[in-house]
């Protein structure tokens, strides 16, 4: 069945194979980026299920003139996916204040934005789905991963409750985490790397920063797969809450769901047992 599926960041890496494969699918797509013209044309040109329409995800009022958009060319919107973010790389102390708030306006605030504009269309449809992308980062912290991290915990602890607040109106939810795929987030226009700025950071941040750009181009992730994945979800009756994609993020997930378990035992018996005595 046909639906009207909105995607950020569709001008490249995941987010066109997104709206590609949708297209392909039958679907009629919002495909949105800071460049329409250059969405489109990476899309294949103008077409009949395509609005390539502008979208700063960090501007509000960009948020809500893409969702009028978008009813106003096709009536509704049934699926959302945010998917537009970046990567502020480095140890904390050398990350400034500004790259930091960057990374939480984008990855965080972003989607919130977005998800803001979309909502009240959804909530008048009484039916909808937010997918929205976060990362193993968003649950495994990490070296060298600070802001990037904090952004994508921070996109958890909203989702995961977001869902409590539309879910009466048939609104559904889910949060997807990649492990390492190949797409476009290391590469110089979605990532910043770190200057060394302290001495005790220095050497390991030079060769962090080499390693990681070493990854990019071998991660071991299909972004068309994931494209694929990602529909599959949308078209399902009963979406999952999270999504783990990958193996390496399901292996992750899976070494953190048991430490956790191991740090609530190794708790218990001074943590459990910090009530009030109403009897003493």
């Amino acid at each position: 069945m046909s639906k009207v599926i909105f995607v950020t960041g569709a001008g490249r890496g995941l987010g066109t194979d997104i709206a590609r494969q949708a297209l392909a699918a039958g679907h009629q797509v919002v495909a949105t980026g800071r460049r329409p013209e250059e969405v489109e044309k990476t899309l294949g040109g103008p077409q009949d299920n395509l609005l390539a329409t502008k979208l700063d995800v960090t501007s509000l009022d960009d948020a809500h003139a893409a969702a009028q958009t978008a009813v106003d060319r096709f009536g509704r919107i049934d699926v959302l996916i945010n998917n537009a973010g970046n990567f502020f790389a480095g140890f904390f102390e050398e990350i400034s204040p500004e790259h930091m708030s960057q990374q939480i306006e984008t990855n965080l605030f972003g989607p919130m934005n977005v998800t803001r504009a979309v909502l009240p269309v959804m909530r008048r449809q009484r039916d909808g789905h937010v997918i929205t992308l976060s990362s193993i980062a968003g649950l495994v912290g990490a070296e060298f991963n600070a802001a990037y991290a904090a952004s994508k915990f921070g996109l958890e602890g909203w989702m995961e409750s977001l869902r409590y607040d539309i879910a009466p109106y048939n609104i559904h939810t889910t949060i997807v985490e990649p492990g390492f795929f190949r797409t476009e987030l290391l590469v110089e226009a979605s990532t910043t790397w770190p200057e060394p700025t302290i001495d005790d950071y220095a050497e390991r941040t030079t060769a962090t920063v080499e390693a990681w750009k070493s990854i990019n181009g071998q991660q071991p992730g299909d972004p068309a797969k994931l494209a694929h994945a990602l529909l599959t979800i949308a078209d399902q009756d009963q979406s999952p809450l999270r999504f783990l994609a990958g193996a390496d993020a399901i292996e992750g997930a899976t070494a953190k769901a048991k430490e956790l378990l191991a740090q609530a035992e190794a708790s218990r018996e001074l943590g459990g047992n910090l009530s009030y005595d109403d009897n003493a």
